[in-house]
């Protein structure tokens, strides 16, 4: 049998969604893990090893998801062994069959930090191995395609955080921590954050799939407009019929506090939900342009509905299941 997509790193987060979307008639997954929903169309194969890595050599693209990607792994080689060593496998295995067409999901973390509204010609400047991983992982893919410019085609999407309903990251917690009434902002709630609504980025990554185009794209994908954090609070204060605190702490206050749960980590070394980096990016204007994007896809949701979405599955709604995914 053929199938359109073969979607490498699908049973998570963000694969299990484009999956459905897609519709499992159409896909071949390939994952070091089984899929929650997928387990008959799932092969078990982990991309660091390249006799593991099985593909359809009749589909019509590739779409790589597969990826090393939270904030505490060790030892950090492993960021390079998947995100580089096993993008470079992929590449291999595709040439091996006749595969000429990859879709692969990158990530802002290239630009750095503290970068002012970022566009896809701003200059990398990746600060932690995540970053600098996914940049090298991407060169892999430039150069693939520049090898046979009139045949091959690769689009580089680069979302910022994505959230949604299962997942278990750092929005989730955020939200979680408003939604429960004892929410205090760090700051003047004035900082704006560029978010993605995980129903859209599956539906770019369906649009970006299905373009007839030679070469490669890189694309941001950010859900406009950006919120500030007061926002946000206002809008799961109106969703959720709460009230939270309206007072707020000035970020000095929030950072000495930051400072003290790090020692506190450090002396039972335990991670901690409050730290001074996650004061600091708490803060901070985390913001990307998406004008590109923007020129050939209109997403399915706003990024308002996302986020009701979200708020009714996690904390609204009763009858779900256990199935959730954890991502920073």
């Amino acid at each position: 049998m053929k199938y359109k997509y073969q979607i490498i790193g699908g049973s998570g987060f963000v694969g299990s969604r484009l999956i459905s979307l897609l519709d499992q008639e159409n896909c071949s997954n390939l994952d070091k893990q089984n899929s929650p929903f997928y387990k008959s169309i799932t092969k078990i194969g982990d991309i660091r090893h390249y006799e593991q890595i099985i593909l359809d050599p009749n589909c019509d693209c590739v779409i790589l998801l597969a990826a090393e990607h939270r904030d505490d792994v060790s030892p950090t080689k492993l960021y390079y062994d998947v995100n580089v060593e096993g993008t470079r496998n992929v590449l291999k295995k595709m040439d091996e069959l006749g595969i000429t067409k990859i879709i692969f999901t990158s990530s802002v973390a290239i630009y750095g930090l503290n970068k002012k509204n970022p566009s896809e010609t701003h200059k990398a400047d990746p600060f932690n191995h995540y970053g600098k991983s996914k940049l090298l992982a991407e060169n892999e893919i430039i150069n693939w395609v520049n090898k046979d410019k009139k045949n091959k085609s690769a689009v580089i999407i680069r979302p910022t955080v994505i959230f949604g309903e299962r997942n278990r990251g750092n929005v989730y917690n955020l939200l979680k921590q408003i939604s429960s009434g004892k929410f205090l902002m760090i700051g003047r709630g004035t900082n704006k954050k560029s978010m993605a609504y995980v129903g859209n980025v599956v539906a770019f990554i369906k649009k970006t799939a299905n373009l007839n185009q030679i070469g490669y794209s890189i694309y941001n994908y950010v859900d406009k407009p950006d919120f500030s954090m007061s926002d946000l609070v206002n809008l799961i204060e109106r969703h959720i019929k709460i009230k939270v605190p309206s007072f707020s702490i000035p970020f000095w206050i929030g950072m000495i506090g930051g400072h003290f749960f790090d020692l506190i980590s450090i002396f039972f070394k335990k991670k901690l939900s409050i730290s001074s980096v996650r004061v600091k990016k708490f803060c901070a204007t985390t913001q990307f342009n998406s004008k590109k994007m923007n020129l050939i896809f209109k997403p399915p949701y706003t990024l308002e509905q996302g986020l009701k979405n979200t708020l009714d599955y996690e904390f609204l709604e009763k009858n779900k299941d256990d199935i959730i995914f954890y991502s920073e």
